[in-house]
């Protein structure tokens, strides 16, 4: 073949690709209970985009994150459960705040980041994660927002995890407010015009009075502007971009009101403020659909939009777990921590009447919502029971990039349901583990419905998720023997050996 006909057929070749390989967008709210979506019965608050997603694609209604966010980010880029071993093995956060702040010399700072470095779980060379994964199959690849699985990372350690470009905060405790003095891209800092804060406008949730946040510029707006920006330079070629985003993840905090709620003549300002960062979020979303139709993107990109973990009240009201008192004036045990916040004040029902919030392993800490969006691939509209979770977009990602996923991972694809074809692969149970003691702690949902939360080390309560979503009814002593079966599979699972290792 001669030179110009093969740098022809090599254009050609690459032209085809990119056309047919659809573009990927995974955003990632925090600490967004399914309750707070249209689409999942929220009665408050609308979100007319998202729902828009789930309107035009599918909504996955058993489907499951991690108790808090850095497990459940753990579990997403690894393709594993988190009750693998070092799927809790985050390091601690702050560090940079500390330095900022002028608490630590800029010498104590490099000595302690030294010491992360060197006491973080070591990554082997033949692990390989989710946005690996994107780069097998020739995605470029893009992260904004709450960079790595948490809570402090660095520039080399952002690169390991796959991706091309980022813009963000390598420390999760800086995402604890929305206006930081600096962010990093591509391990270049750039700063933030007005944000002279080290806690990053950090402030209480509650109180009726306005507050000055000390910032100018709000890192959402940041995140969106680069995400929009990424989007218009990589029209031309295949991109998988990732957005964890802070919202609506506390403290309360935003830029001005949403007129929806601005004059809301009961809501307290905490509530009103929360109801405007989830309008933030949606709109974002908006602003992400509205570019890619306008880029002439809009069929060839799938849209997956889930969250962290379960819902959180960052507004009020707060269950006062050491204060509580049993009927007969006798002290609460842990059993007894099952909150639901449709009963205990919530404006906004965020949990939509599942017992437990973010921390918990009952539904309303772990059951999180997903809806995936592709023109002319899922049927508009419809709804899946498929027992799925965080860890099985890894190997989604790979069947639709058309590359293999690496052996002994917990993922499994769950394309086929999205395109309407035959499930054959399923889990037999996903795992959640919890080390926070507080409203449940480990849990297993199989595949026929049935789940198995671990109180303690030695309390374990039945469910029936299928028929009892709300968990109401405890059904161990009726079925001991799936109690039990459940158990001896949930033990086994906690702190296993990593089979893709």
């Amino acid at each position: 073949m001669k030179p110009s006909i093969l740098i022809l057929s090599c254009l050609l070749a690459a032209s085809s690709f990119a056309a047919e390989k659809p573009n990927v967008i995974l955003i990632f709210a925090d600490d967004l209970g399914p309750g707070m979506l249209g689409c999942y019965g929220q009665q408050v608050v609308t979100t007319p985009h998202i729902d828009r997603l789930a309107a035009e694609g599918m909504k996955f209604n058993n489907y499951y994150g991690a108790v808090f966010c850095a497990p459940s980010r753990w579990t997403l880029a690894t393709g594993m459960h988190d009750g693998r071993q070092g799927g809790w093995g985050h390091n601690r956060g702050g560090l940079p705040i500390q330095r900022d702040s002028g608490n630590i010399t800029e010498e104590e700072y490099q000595q302690r980041l030294a010491k992360h470095k060197a006491g973080s779980t070591p990554i082997p060379d033949h692990e390989v994660f989710m946005g690996q994964i994107g780069q097998r199959a020739g995605y470029k690849t893009a992260q904004f927002g709450k960079l790595d699985q948490g809570f402090l990372t660095w520039h080399e350690r952002v690169k390991r995890f796959g991706w091309d470009f980022y813009e963000g905060m390598y420390d999760h405790v800086r995402c604890h407010g929305f206006y930081p003095p600096y962010m990093w891209r591509n391990g270049e800092r750039f700063e933030l015009e007005g944000n002279p804060l080290a806690d990053c406008g950090k402030t209480s949730e509650l109180g009726d009075e306005p507050i000055d946040y000390g910032g100018k510029t709000y890192s959402q707006n940041v995140f969106i502007e680069g995400i929009l920006k990424f989007i218009r330079e990589n029209k031309d070629q295949p991109f998988f971009l990732y957005h964890p985003t802070q919202l609506p993840h506390g403290p309360v905090a935003i830029p001005e009101l949403h007129p929806d709620f601005a004059d809301h003549p009961t809501m307290s300002l905490a509530e009103k403020k929360y109801a405007s960062m989830i309008k933030m979020l949606d709109d974002h979303v908006g602003l992400i659909m509205a570019e890619l139709k306008k880029q002439g993107l809009d069929k060839n990109t799938i849209v997956a939009f889930t969250s962290d973990n379960g819902h959180e009240l960052y507004y009020g009201p707060k269950p006062t777990y050491k204060k509580q008192k049993l009927a007969d004036g006798s002290k609460a045990n842990l059993t007894d921590k099952k909150w639901r916040t449709s009963e205990i004040g919530d404006v906004f029902d965020g949990a939509g009447g599942r017992a437990g919030l973010k921390r918990s392993g009952f539904q309303g800490g772990i059951q999180c919502p997903l809806i995936v969006r592709w023109p002319g691939k899922i049927e508009p509209g419809t709804e899946t029971d498929l027992l799925s979770a965080h860890y099985d977009f890894l190997a989604t990602l790979a069947d639709i990039g058309g590359v293999e996923v690496p052996k002994g991972k917990d993922s499994i694809s769950y394309l086929p349901t999205l395109l309407g074809k035959n499930q054959t692969q399923k889990h037999d149970f996903v795992v959640v583990r919890n080390h926070v003691k507080l409203m449940g702690s480990n849990s297993i949902v199989d595949s026929k419905g049935w789940k198995l939360v671990q109180i303690g080390k030695d309390d374990f309560q039945l469910y029936n998720i299928l028929q009892d979503n709300e968990e109401r009814i405890e059904l161990s002593k009726k079925h001991p023997e799936i109690a039990e079966r459940l158990k001896r599979t949930l033990l086994k699972e906690l702190n296993s050996a990593r089979p893709d290792l």
